[in-house]
């Protein structure tokens, strides 16, 4: 029986508000999604992406916001005083013998660079931030983990379902992670995929540390990541009169 037009184009305008929260889908996840079969996926995002919503990849699609996030160079030059700032705090934490997981993102990366200059070994990296373990693959007692799954280009980052099942494999003595957001409700990020991977960290790591700039203060991204409960430091360039007027713990 053929559906009628009015509930064809209603759970596309849906799929196309879940692709932007999700960033990237494969075909399998948009059918569970949305109960229907592989073919109709297909021709839903063949649909959305002559009207510019999203970019069909192998498997699956990407939402059209992933196009215009600022690539990993772009947002590297952002607030790079900040950055280099908060990596030296992090780089503090960090000790000898540790397991630390390197999240993506350009501050955490940050953290790699000040590491390449004043090395503290042994050490284990695991990471899905591909700069970081380029960087970080030269020094002399840092062993690096490169988590699998689906590449987001512009992040240069690896996640998906592989990516959440190697964790499995890692017991972490310290999390540093980023994000896109904070304020009195927690930390947010950009994408779903994203905080899916950073919150099975989260569960596996002794100490979870947040490296965010002043920039996102009292900002929402379009994915809630975590309460301030859940993370046991933050690393902001942010003075402390703004955090308190923002609404955000003074524990931290």
């Amino acid at each position: 029986m053929k559906v009628p037009i009015h509930i064809v184009e209603a759970r596309r305008g849906q799929m196309a508000a879940w692709m932007q929260q999700h960033g990237h889908a494969s075909v399998q996840a948009i059918c569970a999604a949305f109960d229907i079969s592989e073919a109709t996926a297909r021709r839903d995002l063949a649909a959305l992406e002559r009207g510019r919503q999203v970019v069909r990849t192998y498997g699956g699609a990407l939402a059209e916001y992933n196009l215009r996030f600022p690539s990993f160079q772009e947002r590297r030059q952002q607030a790079s005083e900040a950055k280099q700032a908060i990596a030296r705090q992090a780089v503090a934490l960090i000790e000898p013998g540790a397991t630390v997981f390197f999240d993506a993102g350009t501050t955490v990366y940050a953290v790699a660079e000040t590491l390449l200059r004043h090395p503290v070994t042994p050490l284990e990296v695991v990471t899905n931030n591909l700069p970081v373990a380029e960087t970080l693959a030269s020094v002399g007692g840092i062993r690096i983990h490169l988590l699998g799954g689906e590449l987001l280009e512009r992040q240069s980052a690896l996640v998906g379902r592989l990516s959440r099942l190697a964790l499995a494999h890692y017991r972490f003595g310290l999390a540093l992670l980023g994000a896109e957001g904070m304020d009195r409700a927690g930390l947010w990020n950009s994408q779903s995929e994203l905080v899916a991977l950073q919150q099975r960290v989260m569960a596996r790591a002794e100490r979870t540390v947040a490296c965010v700039d002043a920039g996102k203060l009292d900002c929402r991204a379009p994915v809630f990541l975590a309460s301030w409960k859940k993370v046991d430091r933050l690393l902001t360039n942010a003075d402390a009169g703004a955090l308190a007027a923002a609404g955000l713990p003074n524990s931290l």
